[in-house]
């Protein structure tokens, strides 16, 4: 079994910045890709971004690239989300990911990861 636990959330102003942070704990070693995602209220869960077990490799919904940086530092069992330029509409809680898998390309949908954590809510004021 592998926790995710998300921290980092906040209220920031529109053009703030916000670091995310999600600590993966138990069996580590069985993680793959991670990634990001975010779920507006009454909205579908959707695709920030992800990154390879290495962190060679990256992918980023377009909504967010050029704002965004998503990393991971695999000897604290951390994957992170730099969010630059923040917006109203990037309102929404923030649930970090991670997949067993082994996948040619990093997968973005949510049914391609086999954890989650319970979610960071981030609040972007205007």
């Amino acid at each position: 079994q592998v926790q995710l636990v998300e921290s980092g959330g906040g209220l920031v102003q529109a053009g703030g910045s916000l670091r995310l942070s999600c600590a993966a704990s138990g069996r580590t070693l069985c993680i793959s890709d991670m990634g990001w995602f975010r779920q507006a209220p009454e909205k579908e869960r959707e695709f920030v971004a992800a990154i390879n077990r290495s962190g060679g490799s990256t992918n980023y919904a377009v909504s967010v690239k050029g704002r965004f940086t998503i990393s991971r530092d695999n000897a604290k069992n951390t994957v992170y989300l730099e969010m630059n330029s923040l917006q109203p509409e990037d309102t929404a809680v923030y649930y970090c990911a991670a997949d067993r898998n082994f996948r040619i390309r990093i997968g973005v949908r949510t049914y391609e990861y086999d954890y989650w954590g319970q979610g960071t809510q981030v609040t972007v004021s205007s």
